[in-house]
C-alpha cells in the first residue's frame, strides 16, 4: 500500500558493515531518541548456558575501551537524558533520549561499547554483575509473590531443550557456572553491527543522522562468524497440563496459557483481538463477569489477558487473575475456563469494535513519544525488516471478522492446548515452631 505522509518520512540505510539505520522525525523538537536492537535474546542460549543475553544487558554499562565504569549513565544523566536497556527472548535493547545537541555523544558511547566492550570485561566485573543479576532474580522471581509464574509457564509450554523453555534471567546454577572466556565469546558471536538495528528519532535531517552514525559505527567490522539460533520449531498443541503450587502468597491465583501461532501471522492478529475481547479493558468479558458481576477476582483494571509475542516460535495466549477473599483457586480457575471457552460461541460486533479500539489506543500511545517511536521502529525493522509497520500495523486488525475470532478461539483455546498454573495459599507457619 502507499505510505501515508508520516510513514513516508521514515528513512532506512544499511552501512557497509551490515548495520541497519532507521531515521524518523520527532513530533517534539530538541530531543533525540537513540534506540538499538541487537538480534540476540534468550532464544540464542543453550541448556546449561542460560541468562547470558540478560547478563550482557548489565555488562554493557560496566565500561568499555574508552568509557570508564559508570560513565555511560553519568554523562547521559548529567545532560538530563534518560537511558536503560531490556532483554527478551528475541532481542536485547539499549536506548537513550538526550537533548539533540548531545546526539553525537550518545552515538559515540554506543559505538564504543559495541567495538571495545570486551576490553573492559574482567573477571572482577563479571563476578560483580553476576551477583547483581542473581540478586535481581531473587527480588523479581524467587522472593516475589507469584514471581515464579512466568518461569513455570515457559517450562511447561515449551519442551526441555527448546530455546523458549527458560526465562531471560537464567538459572542460578548457570549464572554461577559462567566463566569469563564463554562470556566474551558470547559477545563476539552476537554483538556486531551486522546484527544491529539503530534507530534515531529527531528533528535532524536524515542524511545528517546517517553521516553521524557512519562516522561512529562505520569502522566497526561485522562479526567473523554469524551465530545461529537453536531450532525453535514446534509441532502440535500444547497438551492438557496443570500445576498447583502452594506458597506464601496473598491469595489464590491462576495463570493460564494456550499456544497460538507466532507474532507476525494473521492468526496471531486474530488472537490478539480475542485477548482484548476476553480480558483487556473494563469492557472485557473477564472484567465484567468475574470482577464486577460475580465478584470472584480482584480488580485489576481490566488487565487479565495478553499475548506473549514470540516471533520465532509459537506465541502464548496468557490469562492471569487473583482471587478475592473467600474465593477458592479452583472456583476462579473454573470460571476463567468457562469464560475462555465462551469465545468459541461467538462475539458481537460491538465487542469486536471495542477490542480494535483498545488495541489501536495502546499501539498509538506506545509510539506517541520519541523514545516509544524509536523503539517500535527498531522492533519492526529487526523482526520484520519493515519499519513502516509502525504506522500500518493497526490495519491488520481492521479486516478481522467476529466469525474469525470465534473460529480461532474454538481451534486454539481448548483444554487440549492449555497449561493452567494455580497458586494456593500455604498454611501460615506456627509462630516459634
Amino acid at each position: 500500500m502507499t505510505s501515508n505522509g508520516v510513514a513516508g518520512q521514515i528513512r532506512q540505510y544499511r552501512l557497509d558493515n551490515g548495520l541497519r539505520l532507521v531515521t524518523a522525525p520527532a513530533a517534539t523538537g530538541q530531543v533525540a531518541a537513540v534506540n538499538l536492537w541487537y538480534g540476540v535474546g534468550s532464544r540464542h542460549e543453550v541448556p546449561g548456558r542460560t541468562g547470558f543475553a540478560h547478563l550482557f544487558e548489565h555488562l554493557m554499562f560496566e565500561g568499555s575501551g574508552n568509557a570508564p565504569k559508570g560513565e555511560h549513565f553519568k554523562v547521559i544523566e548529567a545532560l538530563g537524558g534518560e537511558l536503560n536497556a531490556s532483554t527478551s527472548s528475541d532481542r536485547t535493547n539499549y536506548y537513550e533520549t538526550v537533548p539533540e545537541h548531545a546526539l553525537d555523544l550518545a552515538l559515540w558511547l554506543e559505538a564504543d561499547r559495541l567495538a571495545t566492550l570486551r576490553e573492559g570485561v574482567t573477571q572482577e566485573v563479571l563476578d560483580n554483575q553476576r551477583d547483581v543479576v542473581k540478586n535481581e532474580r531473587r527480588q523479581r522471581y524467587d522472593n516475589q509473590p507469584y514471581g515464579t509464574a512466568f518461569e513455570r509457564i515457559l517450562a511447561h509450554a515449551y519442551p526441555e531443550g527448546h530455546p523458549y523453555h527458560h526465562p531471560t534471567i537464567g538459572s542460578m546454577a548457570d549464572l554461577d557456572a559462567a566463566d569469563l572466556d564463554y562470556v566474551l565469546s558470547f559477545h563476539k558471536a552476537h554483538y556486531g553491527p551486522d546484527n544491529l538495528v539503530l534507530t534515531v528519532v529527531s528533528s535532524l535531517d536524515s542524511e545528517d543522522v546517517y553521516e553521524r552514525v557512519n562516522r561512529y559505527f562505520g569502522g566497526i567490522p561485522p562479526r567473523e562468524v554469524v551465530a545461529e539460533a537453536p531450532d525453535a520449531s514446534l509441532e502440535g498443541p500444547l497438551g492438557s497440563r496443570n500445576l498447583v503450587v502452594t506458597e506464601q502468597v496473598p491469595a489464590p491465583a491462576v495463570f493460564i496459557v494456550h499456544r497460538i501461532p507466532p507474532y507476525g501471522t494473521r492468526e496471531f492478529d486474530i488472537m490478539n483481538l480475542a485477548s482484548a475481547v476476553l480480558g483487556q479493558g473494563q469492557g472485557s468479558r473477564l472484567y465484567r463477569r468475574l470482577v464486577v458481576e460475580r465478584g470472584l477476582a480482584n480488580d485489576d483494571g481490566g488487565a487479565s489477558s495478553d499475548l506473549f509475542d514470540f516471533r520465532y516460535t509459537q506465541s502464548l495466549f496468557f490469562i492471569s487473575m487473583i482471587a478475592r477473599d473467600g474465593v477458592s483457586g479452583t472456583e476462579l480457575e473454573n470460571a476463567v475456563f468457562e469464560e475462555t471457552a465462551g469465545l468459541a460461541d461467538g462475539i458481537s460486533e460491538e465487542e469486536l469494535e471495542r477490542a480494535r479500539a483498545v488495541l489501536e489506543r495502546d499501539h498509538f500511545q506506545t509510539i506517541s513519544t520519541p523514545a516509544g517511536l524509536a523503539n517500535a521502529l527498531s522492533g519492526y525493522t529487526q523482526l520484520f525488516d519493515d519499519p513502516e509497520l509502525v504506522y500500518t500495523w493497526p490495519e491488520r486488525w481492521a479486516s478481522v471478522t467476529a466469525d474469525e475470532v470465534a473460529d480461532y478461539a474454538k481451534r486454539l483455546l481448548t483444554p487440549e492446548n492449555r497449561f493452567s498454573l494455580r497458586y494456593e495459599v500455604a498454611p501460615a507457619e506456627t509462630a516459634g515452631a
